[in-house]
């Protein structure tokens, strides 16, 4: 499963509560269509760290970065 299947899923499953998958574009705003709020943010740090491997320093936690599965990925990928 690619990187942005795997953020696609974990957000529908822990976010959306939905089985149904991720009904949104890959370049929507987690903050502006309401899928995620601070606290979200917190959880889409321990999950990039947990599944990818990869260390989030407190100021890489930003919208450019964490707004939508579209930056997720890139910064995924930058990161590794």
């Amino acid at each position: 499963m690619d990187i942005k299947e795997q953020i696609r899923q974990y957000l529908a499953e822990n976010f959306l509560f939905s089985d149904n998958g991720f009904n949104l574009s890959d370049d929507d705003s987690f903050l502006e269509e309401e899928v995620v709020d601070s606290t979200g943010v917190m959880e889409l740090v321990l999950f990039v760290e947990d599944n990818f491997g990869v260390s989030v320093a407190d100021e890489e936690i930003v919208p450019d970065n964490f707004d939508s599965v579209n930056q997720l990925a890139a910064y995924i990928q930058r990161k590794k």
